[in-house]
């Protein structure tokens, strides 16, 4: 896969196509409908990657934002209004390679074996990660970009297997210069990876020679 939710778009397009007693996108989606869909999809997607939190598929089906507060408080909500002028950007960087995702989630699921790794998953990604949907829903882009330079550390640290290695250099190049900070799409392990900048300009330019395409302005 890519890391940008092909076969959620492909789960989804076939609940939509072929579900009996299907919840649409038109009815009021109540915290019930949501997890009921999350649970279906998560089913229908194990089949590609061995486990799936459903996650892809929902946001696919519904075209909206999901909010996951915790493990059964799921809900739809919107992103601050884009600043098409606007110096700091949100972008895909194409590693120019597929990534398989069932080996991925596999080399995770292993490391959770590792009571060290749980640890730093908690205390570190989850933290940083959770920091970060706060701040970009609040347009806190300081705070924001703090917690995202922090969250590049932890992944390039603890989840290196799933960069690929010709980028292991350019993902460090980016926390020492500031210029931009990237993230995993997806299992990772070669597709898109995410990339945010706080001027575009010159992360284009520390990134020249790579496929670079802008998808949120502020």
């Amino acid at each position: 896969g890519y890391g940008i939710g092909s076969s959620g778009a492909l789960v989804a397009a076939i609940y939509d196509k072929y579900a009996l007693q299907k919840i649409t996108v038109l009815e009021n989606l109540t915290r019930e409908k949501l997890l009921h869909l999350k649970a279906i999809f998560g089913k229908m997607e194990s089949f590609f990657h061995g486990k799936s939190s459903g996650l892809d598929p929902l946001n696919s089906y519904l075209s909206l934002p999901i909010l996951i507060n915790s493990q059964d408080n799921i809900e739809s909500t919107s992103i601050p209004s884009q600043n098409l002028n606007g110096k700091g950007a949100v972008f895909l960087l194409d590693s120019g390679m597929t990534g398989e995702t069932a080996p991925m989630v596999q080399i995770f699921m292993e490391k959770m074996k590792n009571e060290g790794f749980r640890t730093v998953l908690k205390d570190q990604f989850i933290k940083h990660t959770d920091a970060c949907v706060e701040d970009f829903l609040s347009g806190n882009v300081k705070s924001l970009f703090g917690n995202l330079k922090q969250l590049s550390h932890v992944v390039l640290d603890h989840f290196k297997p799933m960069i690929p290695k010709q980028f292991h250099q350019l993902w460090k190049k980016g926390i020492e210069s500031n210029d931009y900070y990237l993230k995993l799409c997806g299992s990772g392990g070669g597709g898109y990876i995410l990339g945010f900048t706080q001027d575009i300009d010159k992360a284009k330019k520390a990134l020249q020679g790579h496929r670079l395409e802008v998808v949120y302005n502020f």
